[in-house]
């Protein structure tokens, strides 16, 4: 009884070890019929993807293969190599979805370089700002947005008073790179962080770091597809409207024939609006409008 055991055993064993063979070489076959093909059509091998990957996903085995691309449109920076694709545990730095062609600058370099530091441009920064619920645009900036960058301080100078604000734009058209640790360009979801990471050159990073002591930072989102720059004036507390004005209302009561009987209003009215073009003339924080004439004939 023990012996048919072991000889159904050893059969089995047997049988094991033939699948495997046969199922290499199906493989390799099939291996060599492809680079076969790809020679005779002119076509090329390079690595794609064959599941979704995201942001920091490894690349492995499991998760990339080769497949044949026409030679004469084979993209900038394609790997032609599985292993060289594979080395030193890259990671994906964009997301990629299954087929496309896996780029060196879609990917970490060799080495296991950190992942944001890998993603930055030659010559650029990454910088982290404070920003709230209402200055993070609610959390609808998400990483890979484009955004400027707004700064709001007092006004210098005695004249000042603490009431009197200033907001400039210190950077327009930045690349978010971060909101707090999450750096996921598919999530678009709304999230409200404490710190947002931003891709600036040296010059920026510098102008940040004076900012972020010396007012308030707020994010701007803008159009990803909109490259021009945000010119845009200084704009202060008096620019807002209705400072140091005080109209008095009218009484619902009915006019009296006699003169008032109770204290007359005496204090400042508004000024009568000019109805022509006027010119606006800065002395210290004091803006004073000049209503400007137009000439006789025109």
């Amino acid at each position: 009884m023990g012996g048919r055991n072991l000889i159904i055993l050893a059969i089995a064993i047997g049988l094991g070890l033939i699948a495997v063979v046969l199922a290499n070489a199906y493989f390799s076959g099939m291996e060599k019929q492809q680079e076969r093909l790809a020679e005779e059509q002119q076509l090329a091998r390079i690595v794609v993807a064959t599941q979704p990957l995201a942001f920091g996903t490894p690349l492995t085995p499991e998760n990339l293969k080769l497949q044949n691309w026409p030679a004469n449109s084979v993209p900038a920076g394609a790997f032609t190599d599985m292993n060289a694709a594979l080395q030193d545990g890259r990671v994906a730095l964009r997301p990629i979805v299954p087929g496309e062609p896996v780029l060196a600058d879609k990917v970490s370099g060799a080495g296991g370089r950190a992942v944001l530091a890998a993603n930055l441009p030659e010559g650029m920064r990454a910088v982290s700002i404070p920003i709230t619920e209402v200055t993070g645009v609610s959390g609808f900036a998400r990483p890979g947005d484009t955004v400027d960058i707004l700064l709001t301080r007092k006004i210098p100078g005695e004249g000042a008073s603490g009431e009197d604000l200033m907001s400039d734009v210190v950077l327009d058209n930045v690349q978010l790179l971060a909101i707090d640790q999450s750096a996921n360009e598919k999530d678009t979801g709304a999230k409200v962080g404490k710190t947002a990471t931003v891709q600036v050159d040296l010059v920026g990073a510098q102008k940040l770091a004076i900012a972020t002591n010396v007012g308030t930072l707020s994010l701007a989102l803008r159009n990803v597809e909109n490259q021009l720059p945000a010119y845009g004036p200084t704009v202060t507390t008096r620019d807002l409207g209705g400072g140091g004005y005080y109209i008095p209302g009218r009484s619902s009561a009915p006019a009296m024939a006699a003169g008032p009987s109770g204290p007359v209003y005496t204090g400042p009215v508004a000024p009568p609006r000019p109805r022509g073009p006027v010119m606006a003339v800065f002395r210290g924080t004091e803006k004073t409008d000049y209503e400007v004439g137009r000439l006789r004939g025109r």
